[in-house]
């Protein structure tokens, strides 16, 4: 059992049981730090922050803390590719080999950007065995890529890639546009409105940067094939063997953003708000909704859900994990971070802990976080 820490930020008037509902994660259960945030048109309405940076519970969380939430980012680099495509660079609907020729390589010829961007490439794992380690190399891991047979027929469904979603985008983006995805982020979106978010965070923010416990438990995989193995459970399906501080400064845009739950919750509200970040109209509100409409629904061939998947976001309409709206989207983060974002209401939000759960997805700390500010309505 933790006690209740300070908790620190504030909560507009009406919006009091959201705080209360944040503080009980600490009530006899083992939350270290975290951080919740909603903004409603684009105006902060929850912003709170409480608790230790890491398991010995040494440092307090302090306003500024950021930390890793994996998969959360997928949504925000969906967010770059919006953007790049309203300067021009390509359509959803072009194939990816006619940006990157050597993708159409063992039958991906036909893939489109959407469905690359929606998990139909059948490419969730790479199928050769490698080190670790080699993820850091995006040469080889593109070479990987392009080389790869897709590992079922393309119109036949999704299959989750935690992994080499984020490298496929980073290859478009890097051939159309010259800079990658977390350059292209910084540049024209989160440096110029402040935004605490980065893929590929500088060492000069690692200090800052909380540490995750592990989960207590494996996450429910349901039924494991090979196609589940090689995204999750080979020994190369993951990044590895170069350190903490090397994996925070790499890029990885399907998995290593690193923020908080202020500037996740603020870059949503581009879902939220038809492309809209403060003043600035950042992303065609037509680009958002394609971003946000169903491109494959079913059950999944790697996550055990039936999943509705637009481009880098989950829709609502299957699991209910981002609140009563069934038109909201969002993305979870392996351990239970998660970005959400209900285009009705014009609300966005985030939630993002240190200490890791065994949730794949609908992460009961978030959902009752979600659910008590939706009460508040």
């Amino acid at each position: 059992m933790t006690d209740t820490p300070d908790i620190h930020g504030f909560t507009a008037p009406g919006f009091e049981p959201v705080r209360d509902a944040f503080a009980s994660l600490w009530d006899g259960n083992d939350e270290i730090g975290a951080a919740f945030a909603i903004e409603i048109d684009g105006e902060p309405i929850v912003d709170l922050w409480g608790g230790w940076t890491g398991k010995k519970r040494e440092a307090e969380w302090a306003r500024d803390t950021i930390v890793p939430v994996f998969s959360t980012g997928k949504a925000i680099t969906a967010l770059v590719m919006g953007w790049l495509k309203d300067q021009g660079h390509f359509a959803f609907t072009d194939r990816v080999a006619d940006y990157w020729p050597d993708f159409a390589n063992n039958g991906k010829g036909e893939v489109t950007i959407a469905q690359a961007l929606s998990h139909q490439a059948g490419l969730s794992g790479l199928s050769e065995p490698m080190e670790a380690s080699d993820w850091f190399d995006r040469d080889f891991i593109e070479a990987r890529i392009a080389a790869q047979a897709p590992l079922w027929p393309l119109g036949q469904g999704s299959g989750y890639s935690p992994l080499v979603y984020g490298f496929i985008a980073d290859a478009i983006a890097l051939r159309t546009d010259g800079r990658s995805i977390g350059q292209i982020l910084k540049a024209e979106i989160t440096g110029s409105h402040g935004i605490d978010f980065f893929i590929g965070t500088p060492e000069s923010e690692h200090a800052r940067t909380a540490e995750h416990r592990l989960p207590p438990k494996a996450p429910d995989l349901g039924e494991i094939n090979e196609i589940t193995k090689l995204a999750f459970l080979k020994p190369w399906s993951s990044p590895g063997r170069r350190g903490a501080s090397e994996w925070r400064k790499a890029e990885f845009p399907a998995a290593n953003g690193h923020g908080n739950a202020r500037s996740i919750a603020a870059l949503m509200g581009l879902y939220a708000n038809e492309g809209r970040l403060g003043d600035d109209a950042l992303i065609a509100p037509a680009t958002i909704a394609e971003l946000m409409a169903e491109q494959v629904r079913g059950p999944d061939r790697v996550l055990p859900f039936d999943l509705s998947l637009g481009m880098g976001v989950m829709r609502n309409t299957t699991n209910g994990f981002y609140g009563p709206e069934s038109a909201s989207i969002g993305h979870y983060g392996m351990g239970g971070s998660c970005g959400f974002a209900d285009p009705v209401r014009h609300l966005s939000g985030s939630y993002t802990p240190c200490q890791l759960s065994f949730h794949l997805a609908g992460d009961p700390r978030a959902v009752s976080l979600i659910n008590a500010g939706y009460g508040c309505l």
